[in-house]
């Protein structure tokens, strides 16, 4: 079985935007999707064949205050609106609604990373995890610790799931892939640090201590499935996708010349899986 994987990483996520919006156009049909973070967001609009739409929310929609800002992080304690982000404009009576319908429809598996505050473990929701007008795994899978107020689901809080499983290719694997496509955010070649701003966020998560201890580490992870996914790629397993130069880029840019190219980048990188199913 063919998957994809997209990792996210806030607005660099445009770039696996044009991915899925080439795949589209190709009419690529990817049975199993894993998303982190906005990788979710892009792969559940791909999974409901809806062109475009991801496009519109980095470019259009996350110019608003309402989506991001400092004014939410002092009135609603969380830079990033998700309610606004996947209630408000996602809706079924929203300003760009996700079709639930093609989306239930759909064969393909969906799978959602987030980390689960209580214990700083990932937790992969799946297809049956969504209701129409409740896309909470989309939220929690997103939600930036130290940005982002945690989201609660089932009596339990979750943060984004870069932290706890930020390149899930062991995970893919284990649900019966064989063959992987990795979507990136970064330069293939680039190298995660330890995490900056490690006395903010230890102050922010005081309550989540695994949380903590997840982010401490979370660059190991990161690069070692980096490393795994190049290793799979070597023996033939696994196609990798990453934009050239992208490094200066923040989880924020909201520069719509720097969008722009990134999204081309990522619409012109998906030949290669076009490429696959010719």
């Amino acid at each position: 079985m063919i998957g994809i994987i997209d990792v996210g990483g806030g607005m660099r996520g445009i770039f696996g935007a044009g991915v899925c919006d080439r795949l589209l156009d190709e009419g690529v049909d990817i049975p199993y999707c894993l998303g982190v973070s906005a990788g979710s967001a892009n792969l559940i609009s791909y999974i409901a064949g809806q062109r475009g739409r991801n496009f519109r929310f980095y470019t259009k929609y996350a110019r608003r205050k309402e989506y991001m800002s400092l004014q939410n992080s002092v009135h609603k304690h969380s830079f990033f609106d998700l309610d606004y982000v996947y209630s408000t404009l996602t809706n079924s009576g929203g300003e760009d609604p996700l079709d639930y319908d093609a989306f239930a429809r759909s064969d393909k598996r969906f799978v959602t990373v987030a980390t689960r505050g209580s214990d700083g473990k990932a937790q992969y929701f799946t297809n049956a995890d969504y209701r129409r007008d409740d896309y909470a795994p989309l939220k929690a899978s997103s939600a930036i610790p130290g940005i982002c107020t945690p989201c609660r689901i089932g009596g339990e809080d979750y943060f984004d799931g870069g932290v706890a499983d930020p390149v899930p290719v062991e995970h893919a694997l284990a649900d019966g892939c064989d063959f992987l496509i990795l979507v990136l955010t970064k330069p293939v070649d680039f190298v995660k640090k330890p995490e900056h701003f490690r006395l903010a966020y230890t102050h922010a998560l005081r309550d989540y201590p695994a949380v903590i201890t997840a982010l401490n580490t979370r660059a190991d992870r990161y690069n070692g499935g980096v490393q795994a996914a190049k290793r799979l790629q070597r023996d033939g397993k696994a196609i990798i996708l990453a934009p050239v130069e992208s490094r200066h880029m923040t989880a924020f840019t909201r520069n719509p010349a720097a969008l722009a190219r990134l999204y081309e980048e990522g619409f012109a990188a998906a030949q290669q899986i076009v490429r696959l199913f010719r």
